[in-house]
């Protein structure tokens, strides 16, 4: 549903379908072709029945269903809001934030549906910004995505037109780098996330390994790190150019090569070699203001807070301040506070070195972990979600003596592990940024040609529901159901109280009746078709990607195919 008569929503709904046939079967229902389809009567309140029988068919006959809102509270509008399982409240990024008339709407009613905030931004005009303004605005919003659009979204085309137009971007396959397909893979539990590990210098071959992965045409739907991975990762979610990103990393790289600056920025070694001071000018001097939450990509951060014992995923706020905190290596470095709660924060690589079940939990079908520690210092290391704050701050010189392997995340069926052969370099080699960077180039390519040989990157892209219908999720955007969801799909399951009917629209008993046995028949499909799918593909040994179980919420309600 759109915040303001401004957003160009049939066009958005356009490039959505598009972008989500790539997947499955989809259809985009408006009110239009609803009257067009059913007759002009369609959606009086007399027959409901009827609406809510054919849009049940449509949810089990098709992998999404789309349902595109009227611009104000039509009952086309309401019943939108009934059959959704993620509401998309769709906003333009250069206007100012500010909620819609729709959106009132829902705060004041009980919607169990998820919402996502999507921002609009043209492909010529300024990157996001004030990002937090519109999130602020609606805290029932479980997360957000900015969509740089082609120019054809925003032009000032008739309806006829613009569907005349949009037939022929129909002929061409959608472009699995475009914003849309990221949002179309979000949506559906296909999100593939990118995450760098620590490792100082050895970082600089993930510069290498990223155009290594820009030229084998892998798309990334979420970028994390840890250390030196925090760094070059928000780069990338940043940029969307690789030279650019480069260029930027190889002139940072080069000023933490400056014995100068690190001598005028040497202190009484107490709790640090280094003051922190000099070091903090050159994050700041890379990303200036930017905030988390404005980067292109959506992105995290670790840190270790040592004043909770615990690791802190970063996923808004100050993008210098928690990526310098995130490579505050004890005993060079001092810790750096946390302005939102006073507390310290110190090197993610103390407790999650390679985050990649970060990145698992947020709504990733695959991740991509690329590890650049050393097998000396690091090893994959884990020291768990509690250890002594102090004993970490004042262990300066050794401070991963003690280790907890993380073979269980290098080993998991989510996660297509890569490490470039930089055992040799150390981990203050910024000097050698071309030699490191090429490295991890030609590591890339071979493991990406090997992939693309052995049927690796196919079964990455293609859809994890494969031919039958799964539940589905997204990060970001649809994540992790929470308990009222698990308890909305239960209440579908349930029959009709006769007491309630009173109280309900007959629309709500008589469709809840007729789905009743539904969804039982569906899950156990699904069960059959999972077990199956990851029989099939535990024989791939360079890929075990086995479908998570319920893990993504699907677009729309009322089908037997729902999420957990």
């Amino acid at each position: 549903m759109p915040v303001s008569e401004e957003v160009p929503l049939t066009a958005f709904a356009l490039e959505l379908e598009h972008a989500l046939s790539a997947i499955g079967p989809t259809l985009l229902l408006t009110s239009d072709n609803i009257k067009r389809r059913l007759g002009s009567a369609a959606l009086d309140s007399v027959h409901e029945y009827r609406l809510s029988s054919w849009l049940g068919q449509q949810e089990d006959t098709h992998r999404i269903v789309l349902y595109q809102a009227d611009g104000t509270l039509t009952p086309w509008t309401q019943r939108c809001v009934r059959q959704a399982d993620c509401i998309l409240i769709v906003g333009l990024g250069d206007q100012e934030p500010t909620v819609g008339e729709l959106e009132r709407m829902l705060e004041s009613t009980a919607v169990r549906a998820q919402k996502q905030l999507i921002l609009l931004h043209r492909e010529e005009g300024p990157a996001p910004a004030r990002t937090v303004e519109w999130l602020n605005m609606r805290s029932w919003c479980s997360g957000h995505l900015h969509l740089c659009c082609p120019r054809r979204v925003f032009s000032r085309r008739s309806l006829p037109k613009l569907v005349e137009m949009y037939k022929h971007v129909f002929q061409r396959p959608p472009d699995r780098h475009s914003d849309f397909s990221r949002l179309a893979r979000v949506l559906t539990g296909n999100a593939i996330a990118l995450v760098l590990g620590g490792g100082g210098a050895r970082g600089c071959a993930q510069v290498g390994v990223l155009k290594a992965l820009a030229e084998c045409g892998i798309p990334v739907d979420m970028v994390g790190g840890t250390s030196i991975g925090a760094f070059v990762g928000a780069l990338y979610s940043e940029e969307r150019n690789y030279s650019q990103m480069r260029i930027r990393a190889k002139q940072w790289a080069e000023g933490m090569t400056s014995l100068m600056k690190a001598a005028l920025d040497l202190t009484y070694p107490i709790t640090s070699m280094f003051s922190g001071a000099g070091f903090n000018s050159s994050i700041f001097s890379v990303f200036k203001d930017q905030q988390i939450e404005d980067l292109w990509i959506p992105y995290f951060a670790i840190t270790t807070d040592i004043t909770a014992s615990a690791m802190r995923v970063h996923t808004d706020g100050s993008l210098w301040r928690y990526v310098r905190a995130s490579m505050s290596l004890s005993g060079y470095m001092p810790p750096l506070c946390d302005p939102k709660d006073g507390h310290l924060l110190m090197d993610g690589g103390y407790i999650n070195n390679l985050p990649a079940d970060v990145a698992r939990s947020m709504g990733a079908k695959v991740v991509i972990a690329i590890d650049v520690g050393s097998r000396d210092e690091t090893d994959l290391t884990n020291y768990g979600d509690a250890l002594s704050g102090w004993w970490l701050l004042w262990k300066r010189w050794n401070p991963l003596a003690t280790k907890v392997k993380l073979e269980v995340v290098k080993s998991s069926d989510y996660c297509e592990y890569l490490r470039p052969p930089i055992d040799s370099y150390s981990t203050l080699d910024f000097g050698k940024f071309n030699e490191i960077c090429e490295v991890g180039y030609q590591h890339g390519r071979t493991v990406f040609d090997i992939w693309g040989r052995s049927g690796v990157l196919e079964k990455m892209l293609r859809d994890q529901q494969g031919p039958s219908k799964k539940p589905a999720s997204a990060v970001l955007t649809c994540p992790n159901a929470s308990f009222t969801d698990l308890a909305e799909i239960v209440s579908r399951i349930e029959p009709a109280k006769p007491a309630m009917v009173d109280d309900e629209s007959d629309y709500q008993t008589e469709y809840e009746e007729e789905l009743l046995d539904v969804p039982r028949d569906a899950y156990a499909d699904f069960q059959s078709t999972s077990a199956q799918q990851g029989s099939d593909l535990e024989d791939e040994s360079s890929l075990r990607h086995r479908h998570p179980s319920l893990a993504f919420p699907k677009l729309s309600e009322g089908s037997s195919d729902q999420d957990g």
